[in-house]
């Protein structure tokens, strides 16, 4: 197939970015002609959140040779835009969809090319898990202009079909990042980040935003013995100083160890094997790819029982899910984690998984859905 990649690549930096560079690349390897396209304004400084959108000198991120044509303010482009890629001639658009904002940029382009390319978009999140008056409305107008739709869990698709109910949807789960280097020894990577090697070791990891729930574990946190210790690993959204209020309170802030700040591809590793756990305490989900990293390290998770978490997380088979969102429901599941799993039991489980979650197969599925339709 020729296909038409429009989403966030280099340089811009994250886990968007991160996913259309393995997918990008697997359909090359696959022999399909691909061009990426991408944003020259993604969002407005003002409202981005973190430190920055664009990857730094430090940063091993994939670079992917793509067009900078789409800015997100400025309709002129859209209609440049759409000309560009209809200039390209694809047989197949590929979108990222994960929130409301991108709708009318990314609508507006699919609509002019939608009588002369089939346009498939990769659903994250269909309804936002910070909600505004106007997301339905934006997110529907972006809908209308696609042919099909790639859910990555089943709560996504269920959010769809609300919106769409004659959508022309697959379900795929996230495949495994493969990206962030080996495995290396626990002792090593808890060495090399100056934490205690004897603690049992839980981990929070990725972007810090109100609803994945980070204040929930660090009261449950409260709630355990001296005999854990927590990482904190990732840029806020916002402000962190809440959180440190809580910390300031608890009995064990001495073993909560932060590292609140943009994580860079070749540090993932050393948080991921220090870890005995990794912990999704989640308020609202749909699918998340903090699953797809901790797979990709063997390393076990606990979860809120949220969105497609469940779907992805199978319960003492790869990790614990949590039937309750609240503190004392996340000590309680991390408690008896340490207390009744078995690890190299749930591993050996995760190792099977990774065969099935790759990112041939997840590509391989797309163009078979895409020449269907």
């Amino acid at each position: 197939m020729r296909i038409a990649y429009l989403s966030t690549f280099y340089p811009f930096r994250g886990g968007i970015a991160q996913f259309n560079a393995l997918l990008y690349n697997q359909f090359l390897k696959q022999g399909h002609q691909t061009k990426a396209f991408t944003f020259t304004t993604q969002y407005p400084s003002i409202l981005f959140p973190g430190e920055t959108q664009f990857v730094k000198e430090n940063d091993s991120a994939e670079v992917i040779d793509s067009q900078r044509i789409l800015s997100t303010t400025n309709p002129l482009s859209w209609y440049k835009s759409a000309k560009i890629i209809k200039k390209y001639n694809p047989d197949l658009m590929i979108m990222k969809f994960w929130m409301p904002y991108f709708a009318p940029s990314l609508g507006f382009v699919a609509g002019k090319l939608k009588n002369h390319t089939k346009s498939i978009s990769i659903l994250d999140n269909v309804i936002p898990h910070e909600k505004k008056f106007f997301d339905k409305s934006l997110t529907k107008y972006f809908l209308s202009k696609n042919h099909a739709f790639i859910a990555m869990s089943e709560k996504v698709k269920n959010d769809l079909l609300q919106l769409e109910p004659k959508a022309k949807v697959q379900v795929l789960p996230h495949p495994l990042y493969n990206h962030f280097g080996e495995i290396i020894d626990k002792t090593q990577a808890r060495d090399i980040l100056g934490i205690d090697k004897n603690k049992k070791t839980i981990l929070f990891f990725g972007f810090i935003r109100d609803y994945k729930g980070l204040d929930l574990l660090i009261e449950a946190f409260d709630k355990l013995d001296d005999s854990y210790q927590m990482l904190i690993a990732g840029e806020v959204y916002g402000n962190f100083e809440k959180y440190n209020q809580i910390i300031s309170k608890n009995k064990n802030k001495n073993n909560i160890h932060k590292f609140v700040r943009y994580i860079s591809d070749d540090e993932v590793n050393k948080f991921f094997c220090a870890a005995d756990v990794c912990i999704l305490p989640y308020k609202s989900a749909t699918q998340s790819g903090i699953t797809g990293i901790s797979y990709h390290f063997e390393l076990p998770m606990i979860a809120t029982a949220t969105g497609g978490l469940p779907e992805i997380i199978h319960h003492n088979k790869t990790g614990f899910i949590i039937e309750k969102i609240n503190s004392n429901a996340i000590a309680d599941a991390i408690q008896k984690y340490f207390k009744n799993c078995d690890s190299e039991k749930l591993k050996e489980n995760i190792r099977t998984l990774k065969k099935e979650l790759s990112w041939e197969v997840f590509a391989e599925k797309i163009i078979e859905f895409a020449t269907n339709l």
